[in-house]
Parts: structure tokens; sequence; C-alpha cells
């Protein structure tokens, strides 16, 4: 029987948070595992997120956090402890709480979108790669592809000093990979990535001069839903390999699941 007194309790944050999939996934996943488990999607505005988090902490049933915007940053410095993961783009997807009660951070949506990459077939060492957006889940897509040996990225973004923030960051870590903040031009790349909200709405203009794809290009989008963008169809149209964003997304939670030791193999997790 699920949802009973004595459930682990797991919550989904986010502003506004309908249309966050991860508590379907983990619900689902607690369902097929017989757990006693459930993740609650939660809201809360901005202005009340210290208030908020503050009930969160003393709601002592409560064992894990996924995080989505706005949250990612400010839920990061709520954080006792934090993997380099997280540390590195001072951002949290995911904190799960520790045996004295405070908080730990990771972040794994370049995990997942690594994971996602690899196991669509697509190879990383060695490409040179355009990255549209530079912001929260952009970071740490641009650490990830470097540290996975990518030997070039152009980052860009419509905050350019973010961009060049980030390059600058990541050029440090990985000095092996050349990275430069440029314009969303594909060319001369041979992948193309959007890590922007652009394609969700039909409206949205496309992220990237899709007039510079080539065929043997590979183009992915890390938005899940419509699974086909604008940009993705562009590209399928062109001859491009594509990756749709829901392997992310799949990755992540898995990645997540494992973190908050969702059947308590580790209990030293608290």
């Amino acid at each position: 029987m699920r949802g009973t007194g004595k459930a682990d309790v797991f919550v989904m944050l986010a502003h506004p948070v309908g249309h966050a999939k991860s508590p379907g996934m983990f619900n689902e996943t607690f369902e097929q595992k017989g757990l006693d488990s459930l993740m609650v999607p939660l809201s809360c505005r901005p202005e009340d997120f210290d208030t908020f988090w503050a009930g969160i902490t003393a709601a002592e049933n409560i064992r894990g956090v996924i995080i989505s915007v706005p949250y990612k940053v400010p839920v990061y410095h709520k954080c006792a402890a934090a993997h380099d993961r997280a540390a590195r783009v001072q951002s949290a997807n995911s904190v799960r709480r520790q045996a004295d009660g405070t908080w730990y951070a990771d972040n794994f949506d370049g995990v997942g979108f690594i994971d996602g990459l690899k196991a669509g077939g697509h190879q990383i060492a060695g490409r040179r790669i355009l990255q549209v957006g530079a912001g929260g889940a952009g970071a740490s897509l641009t650490y990830c592809l470097a540290e996975e040996g990518a030997a070039e990225i152009r980052l860009a973004d419509i905050d350019r000093d973010r961009a060049a923030k980030l390059a600058a960051l990541v050029g440090k870590s990985f000095p092996n990979c050349r990275i430069e903040v440029g314009q969303p031009d594909p060319s001369d790349m041979d992948m193309a990535i959007n890590a922007t909200p652009s394609g969700l709405k039909a409206s949205d203009p496309l992220p990237l001069d899709v007039s510079r794809l080539t065929p043997e290009m590979t183009v992915v989008d890390i938005i899940m839903e419509p699974a086909e963008t604008a940009l993705l169809k562009a590209a399928k149209e062109i001859g491009c390999r594509i990756q749709p964003g829901r392997p992310m997304m799949d990755f992540q939670v898995e990645a997540m699941a494992e973190f908050f030791d969702i059947e308590r193999k580790d209990r030293h997790h608290g």
C-alpha cells in the first residue's frame, strides 16, 4: 500500500509546476517497485520562497526535492554541501536531506544530457559544438560537454555577458576545449544544441540559423514537449541526425532515483 503515514515523501518544486513531468514519472516508478513513497508537485511565489523552504526543511519526512525554474539557484544556496557538478554552476536540480537534517545538492541536467546522447549513439569527444543557451541547464551542459572531450564549443546566448562568464569558467576548468562566444550559427560545427526554452510554443522563433545546417550535422533539442520541435523538424528535413529532449529527462530520473536512494539500499543517506 502506498501513501501511508510511514511514506517517504519527495517534492517537485517549480513555479509554475503544472508542466512538470517528474512527479508522474517517479510515482510510476514507486508503484512498479512497490515502494511506500510518493512525489508531490508544489509551487510557491518567488517572494514567498524563504518561508516555503523553511517549511520544507521543517517537514522532517521530506527526503528529497527536485527543483526546476526559477528555484535552482536559490535552493543551491540553502544547502550545506554539494557535489562539484552543482557547485561549479551554483545551481541544484536535486537535493536530499542528510542525517543531520541539512540539505545536500546535486545537478543532473548535464549528466542526463550526456547519458542520453551516448545512448543515442552520438559522439562528443573531438567534436565541434554550437550550444545556444547559457542559462541554468545550459551551464551544466557546457561543463559536461567539455568534460567529455568536446574539441570546441561555440556558445550563443541573448545575454552575451552570461555566455562570456560561462565560457571563461569552463575554459579555466577544461583548457583543452576551445570555447568562444558567438552567434547561433552552426556553420563548421559537427553538432548544434538548443538549450533554451525557444520551441516550447509554436509561435517561438527558431533558436538557431537552420539555413546553415548541413546533412552531416547532429541537431539536439533539450525541450521535451513537443517531442519534435520546429528545430528538429527543420533539421530532419535537411537530413541531419536528431536527438529529442526526452532521453535527457529519462536518464536524469534514473540518476535522481539513485541519488535519493529510493529503495533505501544505503542507510547512510539518513
